[in-house]
C-alpha cells in the first residue's frame, strides 16, 4: 500500500496536516536531542525527511522502513544516510546498539505493537532514550468529534486530490480512530520495560509524543525483564495495522485547552522497578515550533 505513495508522500502530508507536519517532526527532534557521536534509530523513516533531520544535530542516524518503496526513495534522496529495509517487530539490529530509538507515526502500522516495543527496548542501550510521536485523543469533547468529521469526510476527500494511492489515506484515518489514547499508549510504554515515561500533547492532542528510558542499573535491567516477562500473557491484543509502513499525517490546527504551564509527569526513578501504570498527566505546552 504505501509503496505507492512515496514520491508525493511529504507534500500529501504537508496538505493532509495543514503545516503541521513539520512542526511536530521539529518538536520530535528537540525531544530525541541528537548529539554527536550518538546512534540513533529512526523506524518508519518513510523517505528520510525526519531522518534527515536528527542526522543534522551531529549524530549517527539510521533510516528504517517497512515500504521497500519508502527505502528505494530515501536512499535516492539522501544518499549519505544508511537506510534499512526492516519489521519494527523483528529489527536486524544487535542489542544495546543505539544511544536513542524515534517512531513517528509508524508503530500504529505494526501487526504487534507490544513487541516492536519490546525490540526497541532490546536495541537501546542501557541508559537509551524512545520517542513515540503518534496520533492520539484530543482530550476535548468538541475537538473530538469535529476532528473524527474530519477523518471520516474531510480527510479522504483531500486524499482523492493529494495522493497518488488515496486508500493508503481511507486506512489512515480508520486506524487513528483504533489508535489507543495517551495514558495506554503510556502503559504499553511501561510493560515494555521503559521508566520515567512521559507524554506531551501536540497539537491539543490530536498527536501525541511519549518519551521514556531504558534503564542504566543492571539490577534495574533484570528487575524490569522479569517483570516484562510477568506481564506478556495479560497484554491486550495489539491493534490492527500493517507491518511498520510510515504513513502520512492528517490532521487540523487546534489551539492547545492546557496550561503552557502544565508539568511533565515522569514514571517513578530509575532505582525501582515501575508500579502498576497510573494515570499521568498532560505536558502541553502551546503549538508552536521549538526554537
Amino acid at each position: 500500500m504505501f509503496d505507492g505513495v512515496a514520491k508525493r508522500y511529504d507534500l500529501t502530508n504537508q496538505v493532509l496536516s495543514a503545516g503541521n507536519a513539520a512542526l511536530w517532526r521539529i518538536a520530535t527532534v528537540k525531544a530525541v536531542d541528537p548529539k554527536p557521536g550518538e546512534r540513533i534509530l529512526d523506524i518508519a523513516c518513510g523517505t528520510g525527511t525526519s531522518t534527515v533531520a536528527l542526522a543534522k544535530k551531529g549524530a549517527t542516524v539510521v533510516g528504517l522502513d517497512f515500504s521497500t518503496g519508502m527505502i528505494m526513495e530515501a536512499r535516492r534522496r539522501h544518499s549519505g544516510i544508511e537506510f534499512v529495509q526492516g519489521d519494527a517487530s523483528a529489527l536486524p539490529f544487535g542489542d544495546g546498539e543505539f544511544d536513542a530509538v524515534t517512531v513517528s507515526f509508524g508503530l500504529r502500522n505494526v501487526n504487534d505493537p507490544h513487541l516492536a516495543l519490546a525490540e526497541m527496548f532490546r536495541v537501546l542501550k542501557p541508559g537509551g532514550r524512545i520517542v513515540v510521536t503518534e496520533f492520539s485523543t484530543p482530550p476535548a469533547a468538541l475537538l473530538r468529534l469535529g476532528y473524527s468529521a474530519y477523518l471520516k469526510h474531510v480527510l479522504p476527500r483531500l486524499a482523492d486530490l493529494a495522493s497518488s494511492n488515496p486508500e493508503a489515506y481511507r486506512y489512515l484515518g480508520e486506524s487513528i480512530e483504533e489508535w489507543p489514547d495517551q495514558v495506554a499508549l503510556t502503559s504499553w510504554l511501561r510493560g515494555a520495560g521503559f521508566t520515567r515515561v512521559a507524554y506531551r500533547n501536540l497539537t491539543a492532542g490530536i498527536v501525541a509524543m511519549h518519551r521514556g528510558h531504558k534503564p542504566a542499573d543492571a539490577k534495574v535491567l533484570a528487575l524490569q525483564a522479569k517483570r516484562v516477562r510477568k506481564l506478556a500473557p495479560r497484554r491486550p491484543a495489539a491493534s490492527r495495522a500493517e507491518p511498520v509502513a510510515h504513513e502520512a499525517e492528517a490532521a487540523g490546527e487546534a489551539s492547545s485547552p492546557h496550561p503552557a504551564s502544565s508539568p511533565a509527569v515522569p514514571t517513578p526513578d530509575e532505582s525501582t522497578p515501575n508500579p502498576a501504570p497510573a494515570p499521568i498527566a498532560d505536558e502541553s505546552t502551546p503549538e508552536k515550533a521549538p526554537e
